[in-house]
């Protein structure tokens, strides 16, 4: 076909405009002329679009680029003569007229800018920017259209975008303008541009992810558009408005562009979550359906399926569970086949608890799993899918139990210096970890997608000389989450596995402490200046959600003294004793080594510096005298030493249970070491007593949620502790032989949990009853183990202790 169009080309740069005028005269009716016209614009957009010659055929290109342009232009001419009156007027043919002449303008062989410095010059020294005429002649055509302009929106509202958007800054001066021009028409007739806005906003997200559009765009399009209403007061405002939410698309666009063909997909989607919470605030439902199914199909590739689940279940909220048929936006990328709200909820939700069951989060499966439930017992009465989503449900609660999961780590990470993208740019984040993720290889897969970026050693905000710096700067630590107390476990005996999810998810607040020397320095007790820095960070939402990280939205410094921290770490030790023995309590199973190493480092004098580093500190009198308003905290200190000894009594006496004949002499040292401990604490700051009991229900291990506030469970001084749960009735007779074993291997399955409660009035070790047999007392010894006394007397009924388990028998 080249050598027909070399021909044609040859015949078009013959004709001059007394040529073009007598051929289109000679046609003998309009309707035969117009005709003519549609073929020939069709016939030019058609061989524009094929480039018929090699890309590197240049002269051969730009020859038929030239008598195409001097063609086009003669036809403009004949459109405004002979279709452009009211009576005469042809929409299809002014319609095709400026698809062509953009075509014409945006081919691949007039953009310039691509080609080597000399080449481009070569062809603007010889044809010129055809591309700046091209422009002209579209801007004034539409000026010509006059009350017909309206007839052009919003069709022409794409082409006109993908015309202004080519790189050439008088072109682009020139054309912006015509936006306005539209805006201006559909307002004086409707009294908005809604329109108009609605159709630039959606070609324009698919422009910039084609490549096109830059900064210098967006500063050309805000600034002339916005002088342009500032000229009309009845735009003015409406108009500030527009400009300011298509800058803001553009930026984001801009930032999504940068980043989504990065081998590290960590910023795309972050751009990504930008992009459809943009969409969200300005109710543009379908974009925001697509940015979201980006988003999972991001989560998915890179294995974050808790991630990939939350995104999901934003397009599930916004459905019903009713009848109604989908709309198009509303249908996302599912199977066409869900015509209902219903079907295609149901289907989300199927494929969220999927992508929960991979990312083990199976407390929110759950959720998903009652809402569905409910709908097929109460609203469609469908008792088969009921039965299969009561089956998964109650696999995921053995999941819980039985399932292990590692707590995630979490990550401070602050971006300064201007060059990054603004999305990053002197900002801070919290980024959840993956399971097992070592800091190390975290920080090595951030720092990979900016290479010449220099991390930062410390922890502490960096300044003004590095934050206005040119260059980039990446900090990094571990923070810890700030778990909030919840209702529903206050003062009860839960299994360590529902607890320790909660204590890594769903949380908002994170914090670090850095710990730094104040005062005078004292070589041999670093207790008594070790002062605490604490930051505590504020994430946009709680994690996990769509993202595994989100942007810091508030920090707060508080100070902790040296006293605090002590009543701090006195706290923590005595949870991670806590938590050891329930763990062992609860799974026999488990290997000695950490209780051993916990134990022992704790009893054994060669290592067990705190208690009185602590004494010589904070306990002589000296310090009181210099720090009154301590009192409190001193009293709770030495409560919280007091405290440690029972719970160091029943881990050693466990410890005793499981240890092997050739770690029986290590244990017998930890004992020595623990009574010669013990019998220093209790004279000193008193005798504390728990009593725990057999909890034979069931088999789960329980344990104590121990809260935050120690002062509530005890004062200093000699008292006992205790809570017992009711008696278990007998089983009633069963009927079948399964219902025997159930029976039998529940009632074989024990687990010890115990109970801290205060007690209103102080009372002393004689004046508490003694337990029952079937109840095991620790406290004074590690070897005690027995019924304690044979004074007869029983502990009063668990209706009488506040702190009771209801039974649930």
């Amino acid at each position: 076909q080249s050598h027909y169009v070399a021909c044609m080309a040859a015949i078009l740069s013959q004709m001059d405009r007394d040529h073009y005028r007598s051929y289109i005269q000679a046609f003998p009716s309009r309707p035969e002329l117009m005709d003519f016209l549609m073929e020939t614009f069709i016939l030019f957009k058609d061989l524009i679009g094929k480039t018929v010659y090699p890309s590197d055929w240049m002269v051969m290109n730009m020859v038929q680029n030239r008598e195409f342009l001097r063609a086009i232009n003669q036809f403009a001419t004949t459109l405004t003569d002979m279709f452009l009156s009211n009576s005469s007027f042809e929409l299809q043919l002014w319609n095709n007229y400026f698809h062509l002449a953009v075509a014409f303008l945006t081919q691949d062989s007039l953009q310039v800018e691509n080609f080597s410095q000399a080449k481009r010059a070569s062809i603007l020294a010889k044809y010129g920017d055809m591309r700046a005429k091209i422009g002209s002649a579209i801007r004034d055509m539409w000026y010509n259209l006059g009350h017909h302009k309206i007839e052009f929106i919003p069709g022409m509202v794409g082409p006109i975008l993908e015309m202004t958007l080519v790189p050439e800054l008088e072109l682009r001066k020139s054309t912006i303008p015509i936006f306005f021009d539209m805006m201006l028409c559909e307002y004086q007739l409707t009294a908005s541009f809604s329109r108009f806005e609605d159709e630039i906003l959606r070609k324009l997200d698919s422009e910039v992810e084609g490549g096109r559009g830059d900064e210098q765009y967006k500063q050309l399009f805000e600034s002339i558009l916005l002088s342009c209403c500032r000229g009309h007061p009845e735009l003015a405002k409406p108009g500030e408005n527009f400009v300011a939410l298509v800058t803001g698309l553009l930026e984001r666009l801009l930032d999504y562009r940068a980043v989504m063909n990065d081998e590290n997909k960590t910023y795309s989607m972050s751009c990504t979550v930008n992009l459809l919470n943009f969409y969200k605030e300005i109710d543009r439902q379908a974009m925001y359906i697509r940015y979201l199914y980006k988003l999972k199909d991001l989560h998915v590739c890179y294995e974050n399926y808790t991630e990939g689940a939350y995104t999901l279940l934003l397009h599930a909220r916004l459905l019903k569970w009713s009848d109604e048929a989908n709309t198009a936006p509303m249908q996302g990328l599912l199977s066409p086949s869900l015509h209902t709200q219903r079907q295609l909820k149901e289907a989300l939700y199927n494929q969220i608890i999927n992508y929960f069951d991979q990312g083990k989060m199976w407390e929110e499966a759950i959720h998903i799993c009652k809402e569905l439930a409910e709908q097929y017992e109460s609203e469609i009465f469908d008792y088969e899918m009921l039965s299969e989503i009561l089956q998964r449900e109650a696999k995921f609660y053995e999941k819980i139990l039985k399932v292990l999961r590692p707590s995630p780590d979490y990550f401070a990470v602050g971006y300064y210096g201007q060059g990054f993208p603004t999305f990053l740019r002197n900002k801070v984040f919290i980024y959840r970890g993956k399971e097992y993720e070592r800091r190390e290889d975290f920080e090595m897969q951030l720092l990979s997608p900016f290479p010449n970026a220099e991390k930062l050693q410390t922890t502490s905000p960096p300044g003004p000389d590095i934050t206005a710096s040119p260059g980039q700067y990446i900090q990094c630590f571990t923070v810890q989450p700030a778990e909030e107390a919840r209702l529903q476990f206050k003062d009860r005996s839960i299994p360590e596995q529902i607890t320790n999810f909660y204590k890594a998810n769903h949380v908002q607040k994170f914090s670090y402490s850095r710990p730094f020397k104040k005062g005078p320095k004292d070589p041999d007790n670093e207790f008594a200046n070790m002062w605490i820095e604490r930051t505590t960070f504020m994430t946009a939402y709680p994690l996990p959600g769509i993202l595994r990280w989100f942007a810091v939205t508030s920090t707060t410094t508080t100070i902790i003294s040296p006293l605090e921290n002590a009543i701090e770490t006195m706290m923590k030790t005595n949870e991670k004793i806590l938590s050891e023995i329930n763990r062992h309590q609860g799974d026999p199973s488990l290997p000695i080594n950490p209780l051993s190493m916990l134990l022992n480092g704790i009893v054994d004098p060669a290592v067990m510096g705190g208690f009185a580093k602590y004494e010589t500190a904070f306990f002589q009198e000296s310090y009181l005298e210099d720090h009154p308003q301590d009192q409190k905290n001193i009293e709770k200190l030495k409560d919280l030493i007091a405290w440690q000894i029972p719970l160091l009594a029943e881990g050693i006496r466990i410890h005793g249970q499981k240890v092997t004949e050739d770690l029986r002499p290590f244990h017998e040292r930890m004992e020595q070491c623990f009574m010669q401990l013990q019998a220093k604490v209790e004279s000193q700051y008193g005798v504390r007593e728990m009593i725990c009991f057999e909890d034979r229900r069931s088999g789960r291990p329980r344990s104590m949620t121990w809260g935050p506030d120690w002062d509530r469970l005890s004062h200093a001084g000699d008292r006992r502790v205790r809570t017992e749960m009711p008696p278990t009735p007998k089983p009633a007779p069963r009927t079948t032989e399964s219902e025997d074993r159930r029976s039998e291997r529940r009632e074989s399955r024990s687990s010890t949990f115990f109970g801290y409660r205060r007690q209103e009035q102080r009372q002393s070790a004689s004046e508490l009853p003694e337990p029952k047999d079937d109840k095991r007392r620790f406290s004074r010894n590690a070897s005690e183990s027995g019924p304690g006394s044979s004074d007869g007397r029983q502990p009063p009924s668990s209706r009488e202790l506040a702190g009771a388990q209801p039974s649930t028998a």
